[in-house]
């Protein structure tokens, strides 16, 4: 290969690089002088809103640390069932017990490979009143299934209550 041929090879390469980066880097812009790219503007109208509400912020972070810990976690396990941490959010042993059952009854249910969710996506958290929330998280692993080389996927619907000035997670009754 000439480097004459090579040279060219590399800045093809280095400009498709870019153009990739571009377009997968939201906000990035590679023009110097250009104002970076936001997102649109929240709609009032389909119930989003700014607040600095203490309790509202604090479901918001406490759901988002609950629902971390279950990504790329096997459900069906000893030490998953064991964890102190995941028990903290709910009131009692049995609620725990309850949520657990109802969770990795439901990932065999949907054939998730080992019981083991590879994402977990909070696809939307709804205050349903004073001191009542749900979420609604989507979840996809690898399909247990013989030659089944697709993921598989489920949602769940999960309340949530403060009580005692802390957010818990209650259980549907099996």
């Amino acid at each position: 290969m000439s480097h004459r041929r090579a040279r060219s090879l590399a800045a093809g390469l280095l400009t498709a690089l870019l153009l990739q980066t571009a377009c997968t880097v939201p906000g990035w812009v590679p023009f110097i002088g250009e104002e970076p790219v936001t997102g649109p503007a929240p709609d009032p109208s389909y119930g989003i809103q700014v607040t600095e509400d203490a309790a509202v912020i604090e479901f918001f972070e406490r759901a988002s640390y609950f629902y971390d810990r279950f990504q790329l976690r096997r459900v069906n396990t000893l030490s998953t069932y064991r964890d102190e941490v995941l028990r903290d959010f709910f009131r009692t042993d049995a609620a725990f017990a309850d949520y657990y059952a109802d969770f990795a009854y439901s990932l065999n249910e949907s054939y998730f490979e080992r019981n083991r969710p590879l994402a977990l996506e909070v696809v939307e958290m709804k205050l349903m009143g004073p001191g009542v929330a749900e979420v609604i998280t989507r979840i996809v692993g690898d399909n247990g299934l013989p030659l089944r080389w697709w993921s598989t996927s489920m949602e769940r619907v999960d309340r949530w209550e403060r009580m005692q000035g802390r957010w818990w997670i209650v259980p549907r009754k099996l």
